[in-house]
């Protein structure tokens, strides 16, 4: 076995490699961009050395740096986590010549599966079936908007290279389709360094089942069973389970005979993931299910396979990886009951999803029986505009799929993020859907259900705005008093005498982007906070978690957040500067287009601008009809959150 190991990645699988590669002995050493410096993973380590500004182009992606810091730290093995280089032939092929042992699997693996129009022709050779669509190298614009009316709408445009999501595009009209394309390769080259796409067509009612493979050095190929990753948002993956709810056994059978063999095609080593794309409106069947891309590392929600089986797969790598054989057979696994596993966002589902930053004021993760919770993150660090949201893994494993979902959903219900808002509500409520429940979904389901998800803009909480409207009136009291130069006034007793009536006044706050008000009102037992909705806080209520902050006091009720603070005088006009036509940054990122030019009649609802965070784009709209009177930031320009980006005047 290794001596060291040096992980090129970040976040909470750094934190998840350093963990296991700890336990088996092993020196830890990591690589940081300027950004990550302070960083959990960093602090966790044996060891730590910078490589770079906080660009994961400039630090993490610069194959050269982390093989200087290998060859310096004399690193017997480099383990690539999952994104960045993971999937990079090249650096694998670069880290073997250097005589440092690659925790993956060859180069020539990832070639033949690192790019999805290759994998495909290599599988369908072999007999698995694909989806219709078109794989080939031809590029230009006029020809792959040909072979979309070939495949028939709708279809999706999906990036060569890489996954989770970025560079893909569903296309349901021809007339949307040059825009869509001109997006997906955007992202695709920004993510992936490859603005190369395929077009394929879209599967109705789709159900997204992975297997997860294993494999050694000696040629012996065993899967892990499968994943369910369907419930899905733009792509990416919100919730996975294993095994796969519905999943009868000959399928499994079939869909892990397919995976195994596509793993030996390529010779193939360590931890992989076969992904299958089925067609749920005849629930999963042996010719249901076509393969869509193999991903040649370890994958996000690998706990659950770890939860089902009871291996730990980073230490299973790491032995593939020495060379060690596998020490268990196929007939050897069996599956112990069901895990679930949510991804923890800093983002805002009640405003599109979008991504959320800032310092963590409070950071409380679930405790319990049948819990685990993978994190790269604790109370006090940032959530920072560069590299991917997550906050943490958090997965429940029982007897049954039911108690999963109940563990699952009652772990997210005592999840406290204050800060950068957080999709914990949405996760729960997920869980406790009934259809999903039921196994009535596919990757649509979030879409469709949006509204009964909570995942809209919803009404104020009253409560939170009580309770917070109550901590700003105790805080002043104390420093009336405590603040006064003087000693205490007798005309500052907070006892509720006065000489008729009850003492009662009303104070406007601001919670959230909502300007509102409460009524506070004292009386000889104390005060009472009245806040929207007639909702009457008397400071009893405990399920509550309240969290004060520079920016007011951040009120945490069942995972939502609400920032309570007083009006400033810039509050005034909406929060997002529609109602005087101006059009600002969602969140802190980098103009990567502006479609428009000052003088420009432009219509409601016209793509103007985008935006790009953490490697997701985001587009700014015209709020009405109307001219574009300004511009304030140019392509390529950082922006902050609420920075004017353009102004469209009636």
């Amino acid at each position: 076995m290794f001596e060291s190991v040096l992980i090129a990645n970040r976040g909470e699988i750094a934190c998840r490699i350093i963990r296991t590669a700890k336990r088996m002995g092993l020196r830890t050493i990591a690589v940081h961009s300027e950004a990550d410096a302070k960083a959990l993973f960093v602090r966790m380590a044996d060891e730590a050395h910078g490589i770079g500004p906080a660009p994961a182009r400039e630090s993490y992606l610069v194959a050269e740096r982390i093989l200087e810091v290998a060859k310096r730290t004399k690193a017997a093995a480099i383990h690539p986590g999952y994104g960045f280089l993971s999937e990079n032939a090249d650096f694998a092929a670069a880290v073997e010549a250097a005589g440092i042992a690659f925790v993956g699997p060859p180069a020539s693996a990832i070639r033949a599966m690192g790019l999805k129009d290759a994998a495909k022709a290599l599988v369908e050779k072999a007999g698995v079936p694909v989806v219709p669509g078109y794989h080939g190298a031809k590029q230009d614009a006029a020809f792959l908007r040909e072979r979309a009316v070939n495949v028939g709408f709708p279809v999706l445009i999906k990036a060569v290279a890489g996954g989770g999501g970025k560079g893909m595009r569903r296309v349901d009209r021809l007339v949307d389709f040059e825009d869509a394309l001109a997006s997906a390769q955007r992202e695709a080259q920004s993510a992936f360094g490859d603005p190369r796409v395929l077009i394929e067509r879209y599967v109705q009612a789709p159900r997204h089942v992975e297997i997860q493979v294993f494999a050694d050095k000696q040629g012996n190929v065993v899967h892990l069973f499968e994943r369910d990753c369907s419930l899905q948002r733009r792509h990416q993956k919100v919730i996975e389970e294993a095994p796969a709810p519905g999943m009868p056994e000959e399928v499994r059978e079939a869909m892990g005979r397919a995976a195994v063999e596509a793993a030996r095609a390529v010779g193939y080593v360590g931890a992989g993931t076969v992904e299958f794309i089925a067609d749920g409106s005849k629930g999963l069947t042996k010719d249901g299910f076509f393969f869509m891309e193999m991903n040649t590392r370890l994958q996000v929600e690998h706990p659950v396979t770890e939860a089902i089986t009871g291996l730990d797969l980073v230490e299973l790598q790491f032995r593939a990886a020495a060379g060690e054989r596998l020490p268990f057979v196929q007939s050897d696994l069996a599956i112990r009951g069901h895990a679930v596993e949510a991804r923890l966002y800093a983002e805002d589902p009640e405003r599109g999803f979008l991504p959320s930053t800032g310092k963590l004021h409070a950071l409380r993760l679930p405790e319990g029986e049948g819990i685990r919770v993978d994190t790269g993150v604790v109370e006090g660090d940032a959530v920072t505009p560069f590299y991917d949201p997550m906050i943490a893994k958090v997965i429940a494993h029982a007897p049954t799929r039911e108690e999963a979902l109940d563990r699952l959903a009652a772990a997210l219900d005592v999840t406290v993020v204050a800060g950068p808002r957080a999709n914990a509500p949405f996760l729960a409520a997920l869980c406790r859907a009934e259809q999903f429940r039921a196994g009535r979904f596919d990757t649509g389901f979030i879409e469709r259900n949006l509204e009964a998800l909570g995942a809209v803009p919803q009404p104020v909480d009253g409560v939170a705005v009580a309770r917070g409207a109550r901590v700003l009136l105790e805080a002043e009291e104390a420093r009336a008093v405590h603040g006064a130069p003087l000693g205490r006034s007798p005309w500052d007793a907070a006892d509720g005498f006065q000489l008729s009536g009850v003492r009662r006044f009303v104070l406007p706050v601001q919670a959230d982007d909502h300007a509102t008000e409460v009524s506070a009102e004292w009386s000889a037992a104390g005060f009472v906070v009245e806040g929207p909705g007639r909702v009457r806080d008397d400071g009893s209520d405990r399920g509550l978690t309240i969290v004060q902050s520079p920016a007011g006091v951040h009120v945490v009720r069942k995972g939502r957040q609400t920032l309570v603070r007083l009006p400033a005088i810039s509050d005034s006009g909406d929060a997002h500067g529609e109602s005087d036509g101006a059009l600002k940054a969602p969140m802190h990122g980098k103009v990567i287009a502006v479609n428009v030019s000052v003088g420009d009649a432009v219509t409601k609802g016209q793509k103007l601008a985008v935006v790009e965070a953490m490697k997701m784009e985001h587009a700014l709209v015209a709020p009405r009809d109307g001219t574009v009177t300004e511009i304030a930031a140019e392509a390529g320009a950082q922006v902050a959150e609420g920075a004017v980006v353009l102004i469209v005047a009636e």
